[in-house]
């Protein structure tokens, strides 16, 4: 299996596997006074003390959640309750993540007046009209620092100076950026470990100093009295040592990125890149081609595994409304294909980029590591599949199994 979904999760680094055995072993509650909890505390600190680093922050507090969406709900709807009572507008963009969107949308129902700015064809807010909303009736702004579907970094540090000339309070998803790009300077910043080689179920909050959210949730007063409950010593530990590698490897993994993204424009030159060329991580590619339904197409080529666009909304059966934001019709749409293409020390990225194109292949039987026969199947899904597969370099094989076994690469 060829993994290039890696907006949607990552695997765990070895490394973030061996801390969180080892925790495993500290099976104190960490909120106990005794030997035990006071080692499973430990965990828990150390980790906190690796993702403050790993973050570039010096002060502020760094809370613990169960993940990113909790995290941006705490951010959004506390930072909106404790804004004066002039301040009614709670500000986002159309391309944001529904854990932003819908959290915005629903302060509607605590008498806020959610304002969802729109985004160009490449992805990107104008910042004159971003400057026209938030003003002096904005409670806050909400903004993704690189978007989870399209790749599209925004002009988030002018955002914050536009923000902060109005006193506005900036809420930063930093979930697609953490661990690759600067941290945006928000006032509250989320982010989450499954994104980096951690493990899923923990995520953070970063609140800087002087934001002090109301309790939100009821219990024993954990983590500030902001997010109350026990916490994994285990989870932490793992994100915390996900964040350190993030952190060391960060230039390695930056040049790794952009040796992959010039292959791709190469292996992709015609397919039309959804977003920005410029703003962009290129460790994201939407790609889209019109006549393919992407959805059939993942279906087919069981060997890779890509994605229609975030993996949250990927059941709803609409066409991705990043996509929908930046003008695409529903066609269009529903003709993309989402390309993640970052893997800390996992070589199959690696075999995409090295050697793959079927110009620079073998000819023959020695094109593949597989018994199987190639499938000659000539519907217009197949053909298109075909174009798509062959363009990356993978050989379409077949078992008496299944009429279709999955698209492999070589190596």
């Amino acid at each position: 299996m060829i993994y290039l979904d890696y907006q949607a999760t990552t695997a765990l680094a070895p490394e973030v596997a061996a801390a969180m055995v080892a925790a495993m072993d500290h099976y104190g509650n960490p909120n106990s006074a005794h030997r035990l909890g006071r080692i499973a505390a430990a965990d828990v600190e150390l980790a906190r003390e690796r993702i403050m680093a790993a973050l570039g922050k010096s002060g502020g507090r760094l809370i613990f959640t169960s993940g990113a969406t909790e995290a941006l709900n705490i951010a959004i709807t506390g930072a909106a309750h404790i804004s004066s009572p002039q301040r009614r507008r709670v500000i986002t963009l159309a391309s944001e993540h529904h854990a932003v969107l819908d959290t915005v949308v629903a302060l509607r129902h605590d008498g806020f007046e959610p304002v969802i700015l729109p985004v160009d064809r490449d992805g990107l807010v104008d910042l004159d009209i971003a400057a026209a909303a938030i003003d002096e009736r904005a409670a806050l702004l909400a903004v993704m620092q690189v978007n989870n579907e399209i790749g599209v970094v925004q002009p988030i540090d002018a955002l914050i100076d536009i923000a902060r000339a109005s006193g506005v309070t900036v809420v930063c998803d930093a979930v697609q950026g953490f661990g690759k790009l600067p941290t945006p300077n928000g006032d509250l910043v989320a982010i989450t470990a499954h994104k980096m080689h951690g493990p899923k179920g923990v995520g953070a909050l970063w609140l800087r100093d002087g934001i002090d959210l109301p309790q939100l949730m009821h219990g024993g007063g954990q983590e500030q009295g902001i997010r109350p409950g026990t916490l994994s010593p285990m989870l932490c530990a793992g994100f915390g040592v996900a964040a350190q590698l993030a952190g060391d490897r960060r230039e390695m993994d930056l040049a790794h990125v952009e040796a992959l993204w010039a292959r791709a424009l190469h292996l992709f030159a015609d397919w039309e890149i959804n977003g920005s060329m410029q703003a962009r991580y290129h460790g994201n590619l939407n790609i889209r081609q019109p006549g393919i339904d992407a959805a059939r197409l993942i279906s087919d080529v069981r060997g890779v595994a890509v994605s229609l666009g975030s993996a949250c909304a990927s059941g709803s059966g609409k066409p991705s409304h990043v996509l929908k934001a930046i003008g695409l019709s529903d066609s269009e749409a529903r003709s993309s294909i989402q390309h993640g293409v970052l893997g800390v020390g996992v070589q199959m990225d690696e075999r995409i980029i090295a050697g793959t194109h079927p110009d620079s292949l073998p000819s023959g039987s020695d094109r593949t590591r597989t018994a199987g026969r190639v499938n000659d199947y000539a519907s217009p899904l197949a053909s298109k599949s075909r174009a798509y597969c062959r363009s990356a370099g993978y050989s379409l094989v077949t078992s008496t199994h299944s009429p279709v076994r999955g698209w492999l690469n070589p190596s």
